[in-house]
């Protein structure tokens, strides 16, 4: 763990949500869902389809808003655009034939969603190349995005998320689709970059295994209710038997945790 308890107590709250409730089409995604996150946490988002995970997020971004509750992101409403909050959406692999280059990509986190590589600049230039440094990309980032790995994208958008030196990343599912060595590589990134930058990092997965020996605490979503604690507070069938309303094991073996009894 980065943060112990008695450190987190005095740590001024990145994100805070109080009693938030989001309902969708007559449907009610999230409810009485209450929780904050401090400077420099790196927290994993966990739970079955459709339990609210993006919504959270969106939520965060100002894309949405609650239906009842509130929500502050540094110490201010959510909107949209926040300098503050690096955002890299879910990943979807790129054209092998995409003739952009790998430092094109990570340029749209400064040019919004202009098309092309942007204005070229000395100060642009050295943002991106800083950024593609600090995700262990500088190596191809003259190569085009579409022939590059998974993982490689993903370094990619984690990169981009970055330009605007943000105090809160919000990654959605930068784990899917890659093989364990990639996960483990993504997982070691962000918790470097939670450490070196103090940035709090929320991290949406669907497998909590990859993560265990990283993240600071776990927010578990299902049935529109929340549950916030280490690994070994939520992850139990107790707890998550309580939040599913339906009978849950959590199985220890080989090193992993398994949870029988959800489906996805």
């Amino acid at each position: 763990m980065k943060i112990d308890a008695v450190e987190r107590v005095a740590l001024q709250p990145v994100v805070a949500l109080d009693h938030v409730q989001v309902r969708l089409s007559g449907r009610t995604i999230l409810d009485d869902v209450s929780l904050t996150i401090n400077e420099g946490e790196f927290v994993a988002i966990l739970g079955p389809n459709g339990a609210g995970k993006s919504t959270l997020l969106k939520l965060l971004l100002g894309l949405i808003k609650p239906s009842a509750g509130s929500i502050t992101i540094l110490g201010q409403p959510p909107r949209r655009g926040n300098s503050g909050i690096g955002y890299a959406p879910q990943h979807r692999v790129l054209e092998a034939e995409l003739a952009l280059r790998a430092r094109d990509v990570v340029g749209f986190g400064l040019d919004g969603h202009r098309w092309g590589p942007g204005w070229p600049s000395r100060r642009r230039n050295s943002l991106i190349e800083q950024a593609l440094e600090e995700v262990g990309a500088l190596h191809f980032a003259n190569a085009p995005v579409g022939q590059l790995s998974g993982g490689e994208q993903q370094r990619l958008l984690i990169a981009q998320a970055l330009l605007t030196n943000p105090r809160l990343l919000l990654l959605d599912e930068p784990l899917a689709n890659l093989d364990l060595t990639r996960e483990k590589e993504i997982v070691a990134l962000v918790d470097s970059i939670c450490r070196s930058r103090q940035v709090s990092a929320l991290l949406v997965s669907h497998d909590v295994n990859p993560l265990l020996q990283s993240i600071d605490r776990v927010l578990y979503l299902a049935n529109g209710k929340s549950t916030i604690g280490t690994p070994d507070e939520v992850i139990n069938s107790e707890t998550l038997t309580r939040l599913y309303n339906s009978p849950v094991e959590v199985v220890h073996a080989l090193g992993r945790m398994f949870v029988v009894g959800v489906e996805n």
